[in-house]
């Protein structure tokens, strides 16, 4: 596989990829705990919503993006999405032995160990929900706590849109919550990367007296702890550069961008071909 490496590995870009913008809630936060990483973002939003999707299609999608994101020099993968991690983390592990990946996992744990009432929501998508990982992670650490489950339609939709505090969204969250909210949550497990950026009408449905566990911040500090393992960690203190790239439509992302991570960047274009991702960008 041809690669672009750079010589000094430290130097090389983090690569973060999702099926449309709800990565760049991980992205932003890795930037936060790690400003001097450079960063590649790969939103496939030619095919969001990977929700409704085969296994078999979110891994291709997975496996070809990650092989156009290590041609680009990427030192480490992070797959910013649950959908995908619950699909493809470990075909991918499999099929690239010598590169580091991060996925999500559902928050399952720090809820179970924290709640005060025993039950707690989870908000993800349904293939996240039908996954072996979120059965795995609920079988080892939800023993006697009760788990409450939406998918929340449409929601990733309004947040793709950019629609963050608009009534439709609102109303979403408002039919998701309040049957979890009548069964007596005290912690909302957010379970799709999109989920954070919608965080704050989550909390004023929800009350002051339920947590809710942006996964994020934790998905960061494993980069750096995997970075840190393996050397890898960029010693630089200026910003590092971030890339965008789409296989949608770049202006949507390049105007969501400065809303959702406060950021600009001038996002360029990948195009799907019959044998996967085009590596020419257009």
């Amino acid at each position: 596989m041809r690669q672009h490496l750079n010589a000094d590995p430290e130097l090389a870009p983090i690569g973060v990829f999702d099926s449309g913008v709800g990565g760049l809630s991980v992205l932003g936060e890795i930037r936060r705990q790690l400003p001097a990483e450079k960063l590649i973002y790969l939103a496939d939003q030619a095919h969001v919503p990977y929700g409704p999707r085969t296994l078999e299609e979110v891994r291709f999608f997975s496996s070809q993006i990650s092989r156009y994101l290590l041609e680009q020099g990427a030192k480490l993968i992070v797959v910013a999405c649950n959908t995908a991690s619950a699909a493809a983390l470990h075909d991918l592990r499999v099929a690239f032995p010598g590169t580091p990946f991060v996925g999500m996992e559902p928050a399952v744990k720090p809820a179970a160990e924290t709640t005060r009432s025993g039950v707690v929501g989870v908000l993800a998508t349904p293939a996240t929900f039908q996954g072996a990982l979120y059965a795995s992670v609920v079988e080892r650490f939800a023993q006697g706590v009760r788990l409450i489950q939406d998918t929340c339609p449409g929601l990733v939709g309004q947040i793709e849109a950019g629609f963050l505090d608009g009534a439709e969204t609102r109303l979403i969250l408002e039919r998701s919550l309040a049957p979890m909210l009548a069964e007596g949550i005290d912690t909302i497990v957010l379970g799709c990367t999109h989920y954070p950026f919608v965080i704050s009408i989550i909390q004023e449905i929800a009350g002051p007296q339920v947590r809710v566990i942006d996964p994020a911040p934790a998905v960061a500090r494993q980069v750096g702890r995997v970075l840190a393992s393996r050397g890898l960690l960029n010693p630089g203190e200026q910003p590092g550069d971030l890339r965008c790239l789409t296989t949608g439509n770049p202006g949507k992302l390049q105007a969501l961008l400065p809303q959702l991570i406060r950021e600009s960047c001038n996002v360029r274009r990948l195009q799907w071909s019959s044998s996967g991702l085009d590596a020419d960008e257009h």
